[in-house]
């Protein structure tokens, strides 16, 4: 299978490529900066460029050419520059929705952040109400579609060493969880029917990945 990455050149990303060409698959790092080609190259992975801010759905549709699912990895961050949680992290995602739909790609898995549902405090930051707030309306433009989906909402991410044992489920407490980890059950999820349709938390626990998703697909 081929694997549009948006957000190719990110922390999850460069953890998932490796993961995806070891499963026998072919991931395409969607990418800014021809900069990133030959690193990107060298973990085995196709490099597209595809600027997320400024290019429309039609470019993010050509982009995904030839591929049977996407894995929207992108993000501004919750730190820095609110605009970005607008045009990277939702404007980003609709754009790819979108283009997934114009490319007949019906597989769509998206990185969101653990319960952006629920309200934001009043005391937090523009920039993490923003972050937040985007966050929340990708996932239910993405809920809202009719591709096959699947959103992982990670706990706070660190770079820390995957231990391979995570807590995943849609009621799943706030915690840390290694890029690496995440980028293990992006992996795990793609080709798996009985986890679209889920939106789960994702968090270091104690559960190995691919038990973690067989129980939390059969709930």
């Amino acid at each position: 299978m081929r694997v549009a990455i948006v957000g190719g050149h990110g922390q999850i990303a460069r953890h998932l490529h490796p993961l995806l060409v070891a499963a026998g698959d072919r991931p395409v790092a969607l990418v800014r900066s021809e900069s990133h080609r030959a690193e990107l190259e060298a973990a085995s992975a196709e490099v597209r460029l595809l600027d997320i801010e400024r290019e429309d759905a039609d470019a993010f549709g050509r982009a995904f050419d030839g591929c049977e699912a996407v894995v929207f990895a992108a993000g501004g961050g919750p730190d820095g520059n609110k605009e970005r949680k607008r045009t990277v992290d939702l404007e980003g995602s609709l754009k790819s929705i979108e283009g997934a739909g114009l490319a007949g790609i019906r597989r769509f898995v998206q990185v969101s952040a653990i319960d952006v549902d629920r309200p934001v405090a009043d005391d937090t930051s523009d920039v993490w109400r923003a972050y937040v707030e985007a966050k929340r309306d990708a996932d239910a433009a993405l809920r809202s579609s009719d591709l096959d989906w699947t959103i992982i909402r990670p706990g706070r991410l660190t770079d820390e060493a995957p231990t391979g044992l995570v807590a995943l489920g849609p009621e799943v407490s706030r915690a840390s969880i290694p890029r690496a980890d995440v980028a293990a059950v992006l992996a795990a999820v793609l080709d798996r029917s009985a986890t679209i349709g889920h939106q789960w938390n994702l968090v270091s626990g104690e559960t190995p990945v691919a038990e973690a998703i067989n129980r939390a697909a059969s709930r």
